[in-house]
């Protein structure tokens, strides 16, 4: 009798430990679904913010969007540039420029004076600044004037304006034929294409010892402009 409930007694043991072991196993389990699911979860939240973190650089670079409408203004407005001096004002060309040579000589000056106005003809408004080329065409030859070495400043000649720079020569006084001068060769300033006016100073030169050119031409803007 002892001995058949003692055998009782371990078979319910071993029931019992049976059910602990099961009740443990789906713990464990429940709780390795419950693991296994939260970084499901986690890979599951952080793929949409993945996505919309690469949406911005997606949007930008297929140009729709905020993004490209920046993108869409940007090539409107490099379109627009046709030259790497866009928005500034273009330099005067000597096509734009009606140019003539006016005696200023003053009574009294030991030296000659020629105004040299250039008008903007263009239509638009141009940029000019610094010294032009001048030559005269004398009987000995081509003569260049000197530059007075005075600041050129820049300026914009507005359309239908004039602006004027002045060139400074001896005056024959020796009494004798002196040197020729036929002609008058202006090059505007950034310019290669000149014009050739007539002289309307004193007729000659006074001959010199070829030491250095007797004749100084000034900046643009010496002689005055005509209005802004």
């Amino acid at each position: 009798m002892r001995v058949h409930k003692l055998t009782v007694i371990a078979a319910l043991a071993a029931a019992a430990s049976l059910s602990l072991t099961a009740c443990q196993n789906g713990d464990d389990g429940a709780a390795g679904s419950g693991t296994s699911s939260a970084p499901s979860a986690s890979s599951s939240k952080g793929a949409p913010d993945q996505a919309g973190s690469a949406q911005p650089g997606g949007t930008n670079s297929t140009g729709t969007g905020s993004g490209g409408k920046g993108g869409t203004a940007g090539k409107g407005t490099a379109a627009g540039t046709t030259t790497p001096d866009s928005g500034k004002t273009a330099k005067c060309r000597t096509d734009d420029l009606e140019i003539k040579a006016l005696d200023h000589t003053i009574d009294g000056d030991t030296d000659g004076t020629v105004a040299v106005e250039l008008k903007n003809r263009s239509g638009r408004d141009c940029a000019i600044s610094g010294y032009a080329g001048v030559d005269l065409k004398t009987s000995a030859g081509s003569l260049s004037a000197k530059r007075t070495g005075e600041q050129a400043p820049a300026g914009v000649l507005k359309k239908g304006k004039s602006v004027a720079f002045g060139i400074n020569y001896p005056l024959n006084t020796s009494g004798g034929s002196g040197v020729r001068i036929t002609g008058l060769v202006v090059t505007p300033p950034d310019e290669t294409k000149s014009v050739t006016l007539p002289w309307p100073g004193t007729a000659t030169l006074p001959v010199t010892d070829g030491s250095g050119s007797p004749v100084k031409v000034g900046p643009i803007g010496s002689a005055g402009q005509g209005g802004e």
